[in-house]
């Protein structure tokens, strides 16, 4: 019985040092980088102050720099891939509610608290977009304008982001 007592005081101790370890790299706070004249796209190297709509950006672990999209539709394709196994630290999108569609600046919010307009004639930097806020009610307001329908991030599909030649509908390149 002694030798049982000992034993398990041991196994809960290093689950918790091993828990400890995961949940640093994983939940580590970060604070959203605002976009410069210069900030680039992670997957197509468009500067993303050149382009409308909502920007997204990922932080991942163990990279101390974000990754920039400049679309939140490419965020979540990268994002929803099922081969994507880097940690993530922070996830950020712009707050729509708050910024100037045309030439948005700043206005950073959590994208898994945020809602999502899908569907909407609003374009983005490549074509079809997804409107993100931080307010419900400025989802709602928006798509009662310019259409679509209002998601919370556990609601958007890799099917809702396929990239598929966006920039056939851009019509600022």
């Amino acid at each position: 019985m002694n030798l049982v007592r000992p034993t398990l005081v041991l196994a809960v101790l290093a689950t918790a040092a091993l828990s400890a370890c995961g949940k640093s790299e994983t939940t580590t706070n970060v604070a959203p980088i605002e976009i410069t004249q210069s900030t680039s796209c992670t997957l197509d190297g468009m500067l993303l102050a050149d382009y409308p709509g909502p920007k997204a950006q990922i932080h991942y672990a163990g990279q101390q720099d974000p990754e920039f999209f400049c679309d939140t539709v490419e965020m979540f394709n990268v994002y929803l891939k099922p081969e994507q196994v880097r940690a993530v630290r922070g996830l950020f999108v712009q707050d729509m509610g708050k910024t100037d569609w045309e030439q948005p600046q700043d206005h950073w919010i959590d994208a898994k608290s945020a809602f999502y307009v899908h569907g909407s004639k609003r374009r983005g930097s490549m074509g079809p977009t997804i409107g993100s806020f931080a307010l419900e009610a400025d989802a709602a307001k928006f798509a009662a304008e310019y259409g679509g329908k209002v998601y919370r991030f556990t609601e958007i599909t890799p099917d809702m982001v396929v990239l598929d030649g966006g920039a056939l509908h851009d019509s600022n390149m």
